[in-house]
């Protein structure tokens, strides 16, 4: 079974705004991954010679043919930026930080129903774009000097489809087109989890980015902030069920406004050209330190259902014996990983020294939580005021 990204056709036009390097360069490499058969994603068997693979059994490689351009370009300015992903948890931050400090920003978005008019009333520009339908990227990288990638599958996406080759045709395409950085976000510790398809599928982006020759900033990421309130916060201001695990994992969760400040430093940092850097809190955090983290600053307890890790293990192969499931398999196999003694999270202070950032400055969950629950309470009690106004009586 293979992963693989289709071939990019690259239209003459485009290669307008190139930068000059050696035409068809060859990627390559290879590492050795468990040959234990769930960790295989279910693929139609393809030719290896047309493009880029990821062969999940026994061992890993990828190959990838640029087309490039013989001659120099024209010169984009370093404050041009396309943000991919930008209607996420992390891609909206980026962009918001952006803009704010003078970048010109452009987000590519897909053709959706509801279109992301909030990114143009920011000053963002759209343009719609796909990244599983390759031909409809270069278009827009003309003019682009940045790329920074935020982009995740759907959850209702094979996780392959994105994450896998659609990065793949985006990376060949920056390549083509003479992008002068690419910021790359992935997952703290992805290259210690090969069984799980997402982990494993980020730490080969980074090898085939690295080995692209573009100039690029690789980020993990250990967690969000954001991801906390519809988890936890809100089930627990409505009286519902908070879902959790008896692991003892522990995630330094990071404020994606944090997240999106840190990078824009970066950029601006030569010394961080080609390096891998690891964003985490202040502090790891267990899920039951955050429950009750949350029922203290909400005032009132959670209703806990607690879910052991031996039945997201049992789900795990049950889910295996049927085709239609293999995705939702994937998916647990990242559960899984984060309900086990696991930790994400690594010292800052070296990160924070070469990017000249105090440790201050970083907001912690304790003050985020904080902030959210005051606001939210006093909305809730205001809001009660206002209903008890309007009430009549006969």
């Amino acid at each position: 079974m293979a992963l693989r990204a289709a071939q990019l056709p690259i239209p003459a036009r485009s290669l307008l705004t190139t930068h000059h390097f050696v035409a068809n360069d060859r990627l390559s490499w290879s590492r050795a991954v468990s040959p234990h058969p769930i960790l295989l994603l279910p693929s139609p068997s393809l030719s290896p010679s047309t493009g880029p693979i990821l062969h999940a059994n026994p061992s890993v490689r990828c190959t990838a043919q640029v087309q490039t351009n013989l001659g120099p370009g024209t010169p984009v300015r370093p404050t041009s930026i396309l943000v991919v992903g930008a209607t996420g948890t992390l891609g909206r931050q980026v962009v918001r930080r952006a803009l704010d400090e003078g970048y010109d920003v452009r987000c590519l978005v897909r053709p959706r129903p509801a279109p992301a008019d909030f990114l143009r009333d920011w000053g963002a520009t759209v343009v719609n774009a796909d990244l599983t339908k390759p031909e409809t990227i270069p278009a827009t990288l003309v003019g682009i000097h940045t790329v920074i990638d935020c982009a995740t599958g759907r959850p209702e996406e094979p996780i392959k489809t994105v994450d896998w080759e659609g990065k793949v045709a985006l990376i060949q395409c920056a390549k083509a087109m003479g992008i002068q950085k690419y910021v790359f976000y992935s997952i703290h510790n992805c290259d210690k989890h090969p069984e799980v398809p997402l982990m494993e599928i980020k730490y080969c982006t980074e090898k085939f980015l690295r080995d692209s020759g573009l100039q690029h900033i690789i980020i993990r990421l250990c967690g969000f902030m954001q991801g906390l309130i519809g988890q936890y916060a809100v089930p627990i201001l409505e009286e519902k069920s908070v879902w959790g695990t008896d692991a003892p994992t522990r995630i330094a969760y990071m404020d994606t406004q944090d997240i999106a400040r840190l990078t824009f430093i970066a950029l601006r940092n030569e010394k961080v050209n080609g390096k891998l850097l690891i964003f985490a809190g202040p502090r790891a955090w267990t899920t039951q330190e955050v429950i009750t983290l949350c029922e203290r600053l909400a005032g009132q307890d959670a209703n806990v259902t607690t879910v052991p890790v031996s039945i997201l293990r049992l789900t795990r192969q049950l889910t295996r014996f049927f085709e239609w499931t293999n995705d939702v398999a994937d998916r647990l196999s990242f559960s899984e990983v984060l309900t086990s003694d696991t930790v994400f999270s690594v010292p800052m202070a070296e990160t924070y020294n070469l990017l000249g950032v105090d440790q201050k400055d970083i907001i912690t969950l304790e003050k985020y939580l904080q902030d959210y629950f005051s606001n939210i309470l006093k909305k809730l009690k205001d809001l009660k005021a206002q209903s008890k106004q309007t009430d009549i009586y006969f």
